[in-house]
């Protein structure tokens, strides 16, 4: 998948983003060792410097909870990307970001 356009339209053309896949194992390492939640995560996101930052992603968690969310991989993936992006813009959970993720979920087909 490619989130250039959706980054420069959420971040900002001139944020740097990296994207990361990682094991659950590794997941679990960085959940617990950033937020102190023993257990994997789908999606974290680390702002690095005001227009740097990552998204760590674990395909694994992602393709477990496709059921739970009734979405396929990719779109579940999709919108987990730009929940992290949300986050990196300094939004936290609640019906702002709700509603930015469905227009941005409507806006690139996801």
């Amino acid at each position: 998948m490619r989130f250039e356009k959706l980054k420069n339209d959420i971040l900002g053309k001139q944020y740097s983003l990296s994207i990361a896949y990682v094991s659950e194992k590794k997941s679990r390492e960085i959940n617990k060792k950033y937020r102190n939640k023993d257990k994997p995560a789908n999606v974290l996101s680390f702002a690095l410097r005001k227009n740097e930052g990552e998204l760590i992603l674990c395909p694994a968690v992602i393709k477990r909870e496709t059921k739970n969310f009734g979405k396929s991989f990719d779109q579940l993936f999709g919108f987990l990307v730009i929940h992290g992006m949300l986050h990196l813009k300094g939004l936290q959970h609640g019906k702002k970001m709700e509603k930015l993720e469905k227009f941005y979920c409507k806006k690139y087909k996801i």
